[in-house]
């Protein structure tokens, strides 16, 4: 168990955040910024949000990643004690180790204060897309257990409608995948544009043959695309995914982000909240 914090340090913000722009400073463009400096940046303002004492839900991804390093900077400076993270998948419980922030499983954890986590798309209301990386179910799983879930994105990650930019994962059970994918297809058999298959990536025998994805929980992943993004109500074609047999979770996570932090092109940093 984590202790709580007795009057907790303020954390130093980052260098790059600092130059900005306040109050009292407009903020400028970022120079040169690259999609990874703003990332970082988006990254870093989440962690400022982390107070000492705090059990987190560590999220998976390049921007998470971000994420990580500082707390792991945090924690080595003793800007932060007694932070510890309930990890998403196995690459990013890797990667806390390397930095040094404490872990424990998300059945040893009496509370997750704060999580932070990507996403591959965001919708005006908050809704997301996760789980392009293959780890969707675990992070629905620590993310919905958590009393906040904090999103951190570039402005690229902005969506008119969830489905617009690439693939929704739906994590299967391998036993029978080829069949639930075909009732996947089903239910968007007469939309426009809809198609779907089974994630497959280089074999490890062999670069010229493929196998079929597997996640670290070791089931496969049906990939759905949208020609045009999702059209309906998200919550009735949630129900209908979970209802087929074989399929575990989806990666739209519909009304569980309590903040979206968006870092910009021109150098401000936008915090979206619910509604």
């Amino acid at each position: 168990p984590v202790s709580p914090p007795q009057s907790p340090p303020r954390n130093p913000r980052p260098p790059r955040l600092a130059a900005m722009g306040s109050a009292a400073s407009p903020p400028r463009a970022l120079d040169a910024a690259t999609q990874e400096d703003l990332k970082r940046v988006s990254a870093h303002r989440a962690v400022d949000m982390v107070e000492s004492g705090m059990t987190l839900g560590l999220g998976t991804g390049s921007t998470a990643a971000h994420a990580l390093d500082r707390l792991g900077d945090l924690l080595r400076t003793g800007a932060l004690r007694a932070v510890a993270g309930v990890p998403t998948s196995l690459k990013t419980e890797a990667h806390a180790a390397r930095v040094g922030i404490p872990m424990l499983a998300l059945a040893d954890a009496a509370e997750i204060h704060l999580s932070i986590d990507g996403a591959d798309e965001v919708d005006p209301d908050l809704n997301l897309v996760k789980g392009r990386g293959g780890s969707l179910l675990r992070e629905k799983m620590i993310e919905g257990a958590g009393a906040r879930f904090v999103v951190i994105v570039d402005e690229s990650k902005l969506v008119p409608r969830l489905g617009c930019t690439g693939a929704v994962p739906v994590e299967v059970v391998p036993f029978g995948s080829a069949y639930t994918l075909g009732l996947i297809r089903k239910v968007f058999d007469k939309l426009p544009g809809f198609h779907a298959r089974l994630r497959t990536v280089k074999s490890k025998a062999s670069d010229r043959q493929e196998e079929l994805f597997l996640t670290d929980n070791g089931n496969h992943i049906v990939e759905m695309f949208f020609e045009d993004g999702i059209h309906g109500n998200l919550r009735d074609i949630s129900d209908s995914l979970l209802r087929i047999t074989g399929v575990v979770e989806h990666g739209m996570f519909l009304g569980m982000a309590t903040k979206v932090i968006v870092a910009k092109k021109d150098g401000t940093v936008a915090v979206l909240s619910k509604k």
